[in-house]
Parts: C-alpha cells; structure tokens; sequence
C-alpha cells in the first residue's frame, strides 16, 4: 500500500495531527530514527528525513509497496 501522502521534515522527531480540524486525529509525536522515515500509525503518512532524500536522490520506499 502506498502511504498517503510524503511530508519531508527537517528533523529526527516530528508531530503528525492527521491535517487537523475536525478530520484529523490526536496529535502523536513520531521518531524517524535511523532509517530516516516513519509512517504515522493513524493517517499512513509517511514523514521523510530530508537529508535522506537528498543523499539518495530518491525517496525510501515503504516496505512492502510494489516495486516503482
């Protein structure tokens, strides 16, 4: 399944609300740690680590998602 959406941050430690309002979910604070990316447990977005994008030149790809 491919994620949601791909937001790339600039830090190791991000928060996620679902987009907020009324729609969204309850606010959870997500560690990308060593791989660089995470995948929020309630919306499936999944949060890049921007110098990983950069040094690979392509984003991560989710495990288990079709081959591109």
């Amino acid at each position: 399944m491919q994620p949601f959406e791909i937001i790339e941050v600039d830090g190791p430690v991000t928060a996620c609300n679902g987009g907020g309002g009324p729609l969204g979910h309850p606010r959870v604070y997500l560690n990308l740690g060593s791989a660089g990316r995470i995948e929020c447990p309630y919306c499936s977005r999944l949060f890049v680590l921007r110098g990983k994008t950069a040094a690979t030149g392509q984003l991560p790809r989710t495990p288990g998602a079709p081959p591109t």
